[in-house]
C-alpha cells in the first residue's frame, strides 16, 4: 500500500514539472558477494535536501520496487548518510537467485519536492564448500556387514552421495587408513577382508571427506557394524531345583543320613518334590544305595524341571525364571527368543527375557486339573525369531489344592411350611443334603452348620451341627395374645468349612405357619332388622350385616342368602354383598302387597358357617297415583245448554290404593278455553260429575272454538296441609275428555257449521339418512319419466278422441243458476315437528343446503342469509263466503319475508275458488284436496314436502 502510493506521489511529481534532484551519488551500480549475512552494507548515497525544506525530509529514501522483486535489500540511516544492506531474507544466491537487481529509491523533502532513482547490484559469484547429499546430509550413517563378508567380490557396503555449488568435479577419501576400507572415486565404499566376528573389532568408524579443485572439503563419519552369525546353538542355563538339590543332597550325605533326617520338614516345606526322595530314604537301604537313587532322582529332576504351585494365582504370577546363552554371544547378553510349543491355557512365557507367568485362572476343582492336576509345558529357546538353532525342556507344573471353596448350597433360600399345632419334635428340613464344598482335597471340603437365629429362633433347632437336622422345638399358637401373630420366621444358619480360612457361608430359612380354621364365624347380631320406605330405589344399600372370625389371621367370610326374601313374582328381591354383607334391593318394594320380608343370611370362611335372621319391615309411602274411570271419553252438547248442568250425565270415578277416597282434588289443566266447564264436588270425594260453569257465546265471537279437549288433573293431596305438600308425596291422575258443541238447529244457517282440524307434520332431513335424498331423488326421476310418458300418451289419445275446445270468453254450454254458498270455517292447525333447526348441510343431489335438527333428524330446505333458528309452529284459519259467488281465505302465521328471488305465494284474491253446488256444504274431501293445493305450492317454492296430514 505504502508503495503505491509512493509511485503515485512520483508520477504527480513528473507529471506537474517539479522533479528535483534530491539523490545525490543516484543512479549507480554496485556489487555484492553471495551469501552475504543480513545487515552487509552494499552502497552510500546522500540527500540533497532544498533550502526552502527547513525541517528536512518527510519521506526517508525508501525502495518502492525492484526488478526482479526481492525483499533481501533495505535502506538504513546512518549518521548524515544513507545505506543499501542486505536483509538476509532471503540470502543472496549466485547459482538459484538473478545475478542483478534494480532498485528504485523514493525520497520526499516537507516541501513536497520529491526525488526517485535506480540503484543496480550485481550479485558476484564465491567458491563454496561442497555439500553431502542423501542421509549423509543430515546425520551419521550406520552400515551393517555380516560376518564372512568377502573382500571386493562383493557389492559395495556404501555409496557417498555430494556435490559442488559450482558444479565443479569431487574427490573422496576415507581416513583412518587401517581400517580394512577403500573409497572409489565414484564415492563406493568396499571392504578388503572377510570379518570375523569373534576376532575382529565389531565396530569401524569411517570418516569420509569430499574436496573441490580449490581444496574446500566437507566431512562426514560413516560407522560399519559387524553383525555376529549364527552357527551355535543356544542351551539352558536356568539354575532350576535339581541343581540346587543336587549340591545340597551331596552335602547332607558327608554328614550322614540323620542329618538329612532332620532337615525333613524344612525340605517338604519348600520343595514338595522331595516327598519321592524321603521315601527312599525312610526304606533301610545301605548308605551307598541311597546316595545312587538320590543323583539319579536329581538328574532326572534336572531334565524334567518339576514345579509345584498352588492353585488360584494371581494372572501374572512368576513360576520360573528360565535362562540360557548362546555360544556365538559368550561376551554379551544373549539376543535369545523363548517359546512354548505346547498348547496352554494357563502359562506364558516372556519371549525376550524367559520369564514363565500365570496367564490364566488356573482352579484345581475344575475339569481337566479335577482329575489330572500336572500341567507339561515344552519351552523352546532359539537364536532366531525366524528359524535357527533351538534347545527345547519339558517342565512338570503340579498344581495343589487350596481351600479357597465355600460351602455352597444349591439354592440358599428355603421355605417350609408348619401348621400352628404342629407337635415339638418334628423335623422340617435337611441341610446336608443341599449343601456341597467343591474342593478337592478331602481336608479342604469338609464343613458344619451353626449359628441358628433368626426371628422365631426359639420355636426351632439344629439338631447337631454335622447332621443340619431342622426340628420344631415349640408348637406356635397364632391365636393365643402372647404370639405376636407372626405368620412367616425368618431364621438364618451359617454353613462353615472346618479348614482355614474357614469360609462362611449364610443360609436363609422362611418357615411360614400354617393357620388352622379352629372357629365358626359369629354374627355382631343374632337377628337384623331394617325399616324401608317403599319408594326405595332399587340398588340402594337398606342395611349391613356383620360376622367375625376368631381365628388369625382373620378368614375371608363371605355372605349369602341361603332362605327366604322372595316374593311370587321375584325369586329373592334382596341382595348381599358377598364380601362386605351390605344388603341391597333387587325389585321394587309394595306396602300394599307385603308389608314385612324375613330372610336368612350366612357367614362362611370357606370351611365354617353361621346364620342370622334379617327382617325387612317395608314402611308405607304415597306412591300410587289415583286411578279414574272412565281415563278417556268423547261426547256433543247442544250450544244451548243451560249452566249447571251435569254434561250428558258424566260422571268420574277415581281410586287410590293408598290414599282415602275422600282425598282426591279435580282440576281441568288445559284446554278449559272461557271456563265453560268444571267438576262438582271439585275437592273429597272419589267421584265427581263435570258441570256447564258458563254459558257459549258465539254470536258476540267471544267463543271460537267447537271442540274442547279437556285434561284433568285428578291429585291425592286434598287432605294434606300446605306444611304437609311441601314435604309429602303427591300423585296425580290424568283423564282427557274431548266435546264438540253442536249449534242450534234453529239458528239460520243453510248447513251445519263443520270443523276440520288438520295437523300438518313436516319430515326434516337427517344427516344421518344420508341415502333419503338419493332414494326420493331416484325415485321422482324414475316418477316423472313414468309420469311424462303417460302424460304424452294421454296428449295423444285426447287430440284424436276429443273436440277442439272453445275460444275464450265463449258462453258455457250450461250455466247453473247461482245459489249462495253455506258458511263454513275450516281450521287448518299446522305443526312442525322437530322444529329447532340447529344444523345445516349441503343436499348430496340437488346441491342446495338444507337446515336439520339433531335429534329428531327434521329438515328444511334454507333459505339465503337465514341464520339457524328454530321454526315456530304456524296455525292457518281459512275460511269461506258466497258474498261475491268467490271464496276468500286468510292465513295467520309468523311474518317472515321470503327471499326476491323466490316466486311470491299466490294471494287468496289471485287465486279462483271452487264454488259448492248451492244448498250443499263442501265435501270433507275437498280439505284433502286444499291440503292437497298447498303441498304443490310450497312444493312449487322450493320448500321440502310436508309428512302426510292426519284430521282428528
Amino acid at each position: 500500500m505504502m508503495k503505491s502510493m509512493f509511485l503515485l506521489l512520483i508520477l504527480l511529481g513528473v507529471v506537474t514539472g517539479r522533479r528535483i534532484q534530491l539523490l545525490q551519488g543516484l543512479p549507480a551500480t554496485s556489487t555484492i558477494e553471495e551469501n552475504a549475512a543480513a545487515g552487509v552494507s552494499v552502497y552510500t548515497f546522500n540527500v540533497t535536501v532544498s533550502p526552502m525544506s527547513s525541517e528536512g525530509v518527510a519521506i526517508p529514501p525508501t525502495i518502492v520496487n525492484s526488478n526482479p522483486l526481492t525483499e533481501a535489500f533495505d535502506v538504513l540511516i546512518i549518521i548524515f548518510s544513507f545505506q543499501v544492506v542486505t536483509t538476509g531474507n532471503p540470502v543472496l544466491d549466485y547459482e538459484t537467485m538473478p545475478k542483478s537487481f534494480d532498485l528504485q529509491i523514493f525520497v520526499e523533502d516537507t516541501t513536497g519536492r520529491t526525488d526517485l532513482s535506480v540503484l543496480t547490484v550485481q550479485i558476484k559469484d564465491k567458491n563454496e564448500r561442497p555439500v553431502f547429499r542423501g542421509n549423509l546430509a543430515i546425520q551419521t550413517v550406520t552400515v551393517y556387514v555380516l560376518e564372512g563378508t568377502e573382500g571386493t567380490s562383493v557389492e559395495r557396503i556404501y555409496q557417498v552421495y555430494a556435490a559442488d555449488p559450482e558444479n565443479a568435479e569431487l574427490k573422496y577419501s576415507l581416513l583412518p587408513k587401517s581400517v580394512p576400507f577403500f573409497i572409489l572415486e565414484s564415492g563406493a565404499i568396499f571392504s578388503t577382508k572377510v570379518f570375523d566376528y569373534e576376532k575382529d573389532p565389531h565396530c569401524y568408524f569411517l570418516n569420509i571427506t569430499v574436496t573441490d579443485p580449490d581444496g574446500l572439503n566437507s566431512t562426514r563419519t560413516v560407522n560399519v557394524n559387524i553383525i555376529n552369525i549364527n552357527d551355535e546353538r543356544p542351551y539352558f542355563t536356568t539354575a532350576m531345583h535339581g541343581s540346587w538339590a543336587e549340591a545340597r543332597i551331596w552335602t547332607l550325605l558327608g554328614k550322614g543320613v540323620e542329618n538329612l533326617k532332620k532337615q525333613k520338614n524344612e525340605m517338604l516345606e519348600k520343595h514338595g518334590f522331595f516327598v519321592a526322595t524321603y521315601l527312599i530314604l525312610e526304606n533301610h537301604l545301605p548308605l551307598q544305595t541311597q546316595m545312587y537313587a538320590l543323583l539319579n532322582f536329581v538328574l532326572s529332576c534336572r531334565e524334567q524341571r518339576i514345579y509345584r504351585i498352588p492353585e488360584e494365582q494371581r494372572l501374572g504370577t512368576v513360576v520360573a525364571n528360565i535362562t540360557a546363552k548362546d555360544p556365538d554371544d559368550e561376551d554379551s547378553p544373549s539376543r535369545l527368543f523363548y517359546s512354548i510349543q505346547s498348547s496352554d491355557r494357563y502359562f506364558s512365557i516372556n519371549p525376550s527375557t524367559g520369564v514363565l507367568q500365570v496367564t490364566g485362572r488356573i482352579d484345581r476343582e475344575s475339569h481337566p486339573l479335577r482329575l489330572h492336576p500336572n500341567v507339561s509345558v515344552i519351552v523352546r529357546v532359539e537364536d532366531s525369531p525366524s528359524g535357527g538353532h533351538y534347545s527345547e525342556m519339558e517342565i512338570t507344573i503340579i498344581i495343589e489344592d487350596i481351600n479357597d471353596n465355600p460351602p455352597e448350597c444349591n439354592t440358599s433360600v428355603f421355605r417350609r411350611e408348619a401348621n400352628e399345632n404342629t407337635t415339638a419334635g418334628t423335623f422340617l428340613l435337611d441341610l446336608r443334603n443341599y449343601c456341597t464344598d467343591n474342593d478337592v482335597d478331602p481336608s479342604n471340603n469338609q464343613f458344619r452348620f451353626t449359628g441358628l437365629s433368626g426371628f422365631g429362633s426359639n420355636n426351632f433347632a439344629l439338631e447337631s451341627p454335622v447332621s443340619g437336622r431342622l426340628l420344631v422345638t415349640e408348637s406356635v399358637d397364632l391365636e393365643n395374645p402372647a404370639n405376636p401373630g407372626v405368620e412367616v420366621y425368618s431364621l438364618t444358619v451359617r454353613v462353615q468349612d472346618i479348614a482355614s480360612p474357614h469360609y462362611t457361608n449364610i443360609i436363609y430359612i422362611y418357615i411360614r405357619i400354617k393357620p388352622v380354621n379352629e372357629f365358626f364365624p359369629v354374627f355382631s347380631d343374632l337377628s337384623y332388622e331394617f325399616n324401608v320406605p317403599e319408594i326405595t330405589k332399587v340398588g340402594s344399600i337398606i342395611g349391613t350385616v356383620n360376622a367375625r372370625d376368631d381365628d388369625w389371621p382373620p378368614s375371608v367370610i363371605t355372605y349369602s342368602i341361603v332362605a327366604g326374601g322372595g316374593t311370587r313374582d321375584y325369586t329373592n328381591i334382596f341382595w348381599i354383598s358377598p364380601t362386605k354383607g351390605d344388603v341391597k334391593i333387587l325389585a321394587r318394594l309394595d306396602y300394599e302387597t307385603t308389608q314385612k320380608h324375613i330372610f336368612t343370611v350366612q357367614a362362611s370362611d370357606q370351611e365354617k358357617t353361621a346364620t342370622a335372621s334379617v327382617t325387612v319391615n317395608v314402611l308405607e309411602v304415597n306412591d300410587e297415583e289415583p286411578v279414574c274411570s272412565p281415563n278417556f271419553y268423547s261426547f256433543q252438547i247442544p250450544v244451548n245448554l243451560a249452566v249447571g248442568t251435569n254434561i250428558n250425565g258424566f260422571r268420574i270415578e277415581c281410586q287410590d290404593r293408598d290414599s282415602d277416597p275422600r282425598s282426591f282434588r279435580y282440576f281441568i289443566d288445559a284446554g278449559n278455553v272461557n271456563n265453560h266447564f268444571t267438576f262438582s264436588p271439585s275437592a273429597g270425594s272419589n267421584t265427581s260429575r263435570l258441570i256447564l260453569a258458563s254459558r257459549f257465546d258465539y254470536e258476540s265471537g267471544l267463543d271460537t272454538n267447537w271442540i274442547y279437549r279437556l285434561r284433568v288433573y285428578i291429585t291425592d293431596d286434598n287432605l294434606l296441609s300446605a306444611r304437609d305438600k311441601a314435604t309429602h308425596l303427591v300423585k296425580t291422575g290424568t283423564v282427557t275428555l274431548n266435546i264438540r258443541v253442536i249449534p242450534n238447529p234453529t239458528t239460520v244457517v243453510v248447513t251445519t257449521p263443520g270443523f276440520t282440524v288438520v295437523t300438518k307434520r313436516e319430515n326434516i332431513y337427517s344427516e344421518s339418512a344420508w341415502y333419503v335424498p338419493f332414494v326420493i331423488t331416484l325415485g321422482s326421476l324414475l316418477l316423472l319419466g313414468l309420469l311424462g310418458y303417460l302424460g304424452f300418451l294421454l296428449a295423444t289419445w285426447v287430440r284424436s278422441h276429443c273436440p277442439p275446445a272453445g275460444k275464450a270468453g265463449s258462453t258455457p254450454l250450461r250455466s247453473a243458476p247461482e245459489k249462495k254458498k253455506p258458511n263454513k270455517e275450516v281450521f287448518v292447525t299446522v305443526t312442525k315437528l322437530n322444529a329447532v333447526f340447529d344444523g345445516e348441510a349441503r343436499d348430496p343431489v340437488t346441491g342446495k343446503m338444507y337446515e336439520f335438527n339433531t335429534r329428531s333428524g327434521a329438515r328444511r330446505w334454507k333459505k339465503n342469509n337465514e341464520p339457524l333458528q328454530p321454526a315456530p309452529a304456524m296455525q292457518v284459519t281459512s275460511s269461506a263466503t258466497d258474498n261475491s259467488g268467490q271464496g276468500m281465505e286468510r292465513a295467520e302465521a309468523p311474518s317472515k319475508k321470503e327471499p326476491s328471488e323466490k316466486r311470491k305465494e299466490p294471494t287468496a284474491e289471485t287465486k279462483p275458488s271452487t264454488k259448492p253446488s248451492a244448498g250443499q256444504s263442501e265435501a270433507p274431501g275437498q280439505d284433502g284436496l286444499r291440503l292437497q293445493k298447498q303441498k304443490e305450492e310450497s312444493e312449487h317454492r322450493g320448500l321440502p314436502s310436508p309428512a302426510p296430514q292426519g284430521r282428528y
